[in-house]
């Protein structure tokens, strides 16, 4: 299939059909303390923090999703451009089309439209020995990209139809990237999560961040098993993003991700220890992305009002309390809960 279809059909399945995970992202299981007695305003509260060396008003990603067909520049160019409105930080979807088809990168260019946020360029891990760092290095200066997302997707490339199925020396690769690309590079999943040894392997390669993906948002197994009409037998398969989070943010700076489905859940994303949360479902589906972008900054805010919280520094100290298959989880993985309690 074209890659230009294969694209076209993934935004199509995620904006109008079922494609999220059965299993909870494990938001449900985190609740704040309280607090009754905030001795703050709404409006003394701070969201503002830095990321890839740009000021942002709040710590939140639009994630990348899509990219490579006429349909998507549009997407993109709207996404963004509320994005900039709101200073916060854009991913593109995979880029690998317009490097097989170069006639596809102005589905992708969207700096005219956001002059000032941090811009993530995206290429899949399975990609990178083919078409080596200058080549790379040259899609993402085309873009004008801040940083180079790596996204791993090995469970979707499983189940696609046309999906890669050779997944030895990656991390060597990431490696090489990090050394020769000359900027940033993020280590992001697709939906499965990132456990903690995964974690510790990338930042040893050198890697800055990762976006854990979390098991519990969108299933782009479920998608694919949509596109070819085969068994859904691995569609709820990962780690789901609560998970992924406790495990991985004492190791490497960590963005959330994965369910993340309003403020609330970006402001457990960040108690928990990631520095930043993101999404792309919920702005991709918004009838108006601004409208969506700016509700979720007003949660955040609220959210950090009601659990005492001044300013992203001290939401990362909240105190939480982590109940259910979530914390019965976390014991077995050696995390104890108690101490978000306790902080």
């Amino acid at each position: 299939m074209d890659i230009r279809n294969r694209k076209a059909e993934h935004v199509e399945a995620a904006k109008r059909m079922d494609v999220e995970y059965e299993i909870s992202a494990g938001f449900e299981d985190v609740r704040f303390i309280h607090s009754s007695l905030p001795e703050m305003d709404l409006e003394e509260i701070d969201l503002r923090c830095s990321f890839l060396g740009k000021n942002l008003s709040a710590p939140l990603i639009v994630s990348g999703m899509t990219g490579g067909y006429p349909g998507a520049q549009k997407i993109n160019l709207s996404l963004a451009e509320a994005a900039e409105k709101e200073g916060l930080a854009f991913g593109l979807g995979s880029q690998r089309a317009m490097l097989e088809k170069p006639e596809l990168a102005q589905t992708y260019k969207v700096r005219k439209v956001a002059p000032s946020i941090p811009i993530i360029g995206n290429i899949g891990a399975c990609q990178l020995k083919n078409y080596g760092v200058e080549k790379i290095r040259a899609m993402l200066e085309e873009v004008e990209a801040d940083a180079l997302a790596i996204h791993l997707n090995p469970l979707q490339e499983m189940v696609q139809q046309e999906g890669d199925k050779k997944f030895s020396g990656i991390l060597e690769q990431i490696g090489l990237f990090v050394d020769e690309l000359g900027l940033p590079i993020i280590a992001k999943e697709t939906g499965a999560g990132i456990s903690k040894e995964i974690a510790l392997a990338l930042k040893k390669a050198g890697v800055c961040t990762i976006d854990i993906s979390g098991a519990g948002g969108t299933s782009w197994s479920k998608v694919e098993y949509l596109r070819g009409k085969a068994r859904p037998t691995f569609e709820d398969w990962g780690n789901p993003t609560v998970e992924c989070i406790a495990a991985c943010s004492g190791i490497i700076e960590v963005i959330g991700s994965g369910g993340v489905r309003d403020g609330l859940d970006a402001a457990k994303c960040i108690a928990l220890g990631a520095s930043y949360a993101a999404a792309a479902l919920p702005f991709i589906r918004a009838k108006d992305p601004l409208a969506e972008m700016r509700l979720w900054k007003e949660e955040l805010k609220t959210a950090m009002l009601l659990s005492g919280c001044k300013n992203i520094d001290r939401l990362k100290k909240a105190k939480l309390v982590i109940t259910g298959e979530t914390a019965e989880a976390l014991k077995l993985l050696g995390i104890e809960t108690s101490s978000y309690a306790k902080r």
